[in-house]
């Protein structure tokens, strides 16, 4: 006599195709991260308006509560370019407070370089970016803001 065949409980199979599902939708979102385009910076509104030596003091007074304020906001600063660097392929446009050594720098966009480049020391100039945030720095012993995909405001 053969034996009779065990039916399969039904609850592999919907685990199986469950787990497919599950990893399906993680590479979704996955692939929708790493290829996420920044809409240009000069399109976005800005959630502030600050001079840049009143932006540091902000920080330096309080960064943790400075960087709640602002940290991934889209921010308009207004000061003088101190100094200009290159960078790999990018310009970074910094702003120092010369009395504390703190200062505020800019990585801008790449369609933006062209305008970046022409700045000079000395330039008074209005620049919207996305603020990285600030902090203390104990190698350098100064307060240091940073901003990402910037552009020149007009």
């Amino acid at each position: 006599m053969s034996e009779p065949k065990r039916k399969r409980s039904p609850w592999i199979k919907r685990i199986l195709i469950g787990g497919i599902v599950l990893l399906i939708a993680g590479g979704i979102a996955a692939w929708l991260i790493f290829t996420e385009k920044f809409t240009d910076t000069t399109k976005r509104e800005a959630a502030f308006t600050v001079n840049a030596m009143d932006l540091l003091q902000e920080f330096q007074k309080s960064d943790s509560l400075a960087n709640i304020k602002y940290a991934e906001k889209i921010i308009t600063v207004n000061g003088r370019v101190t100094e200009t660097e290159a960078a790999d392929t990018t310009i970074n446009i910094k702003m120092i407070d010369t009395a504390t050594s703190a200062y505020i720098i800019f990585a801008f966009q790449q369609q933006h370089l062209a305008e970046a480049k022409q700045l000079k020391e000395g330039d008074s100039v209005s620049i919207k970016g996305s603020c990285s945030g600030g902090t203390y720095s104990d190698i350098l012993s100064t307060e240091f803001v940073t901003f990402k995909r910037c552009a020149i405001n007009k």
